[in-house]
């Protein structure tokens, strides 16, 4: 496996790129609930491809879901899940490529900056302000240079009751070619 992996091409070349990503972002409680809130979410990643099939990330975005509360019935009348936060870190995206389609992982470690809210029977938090995240990507690099992405993003948050995440479709840019 590892000397396929060192052979194999998954980034359009090595060098430099910028990857611009859109999507639809949710926003959930970590608790087994049907209460969800959605809206958009942003991303920007400066790429540095020392090799093909490896690349490191950092990246800053946006995301902004609220829960349509219209919906719910029972005992989650009232209940909310909602984040509007920019956020920055970095990633390291591992890739294996199969012509035209290269499934990827990503995984690293950042910091949000915004509002945080949870409410449900269990849950009630209410934060604003820098909190750690763990940012983790499955998806699908596609195209003949593999610079169109599909794929679902998610933002873990230890300190609190939710976590955040998008299916989002990105495309990247070359830098200095």
């Amino acid at each position: 496996m590892l000397i396929f992996i060192q052979t194999v091409f998954s980034q359009q070349q090595t060098g430099t790129y910028i990857n611009a990503s859109i999507g639809l972002g949710i926003t959930t409680p970590n608790e087994d609930v049907d209460v969800f809130g959605n809206g958009i979410y942003i991303q920007a990643e400066y790429v540095w491809a020392p090799k093909r099939w490896f690349s490191l990330r950092p990246y800053a975005g946006y995301i902004n879901t609220s829960t349509d509360e219209d919906g719910l019935s029972g005992n989650l009348v009232g209940a909310r899940a909602s984040t509007k936060a920019f956020f920055v870190g970095g990633k390291t995206k591992v890739a294996i490529p199969i012509p035209w389609v290269a499934p990827y992982v990503e995984l690293g470690l950042g910091a949000s900056i915004g509002s945080f809210e949870t409410v449900t029977p269990l849950i009630n938090e209410k934060e604003s302000g820098v909190t750690l995240h763990i940012p983790f990507s499955l998806g699908l690099a596609l195209g003949r240079n593999n610079n169109f992405d599909v794929g679902l993003s998610y933002y873990f948050y230890p300190s609190l009751e939710q976590f955040n995440g998008a299916f989002a479709i990105g495309v990247s840019f070359p830098i200095n070619r």
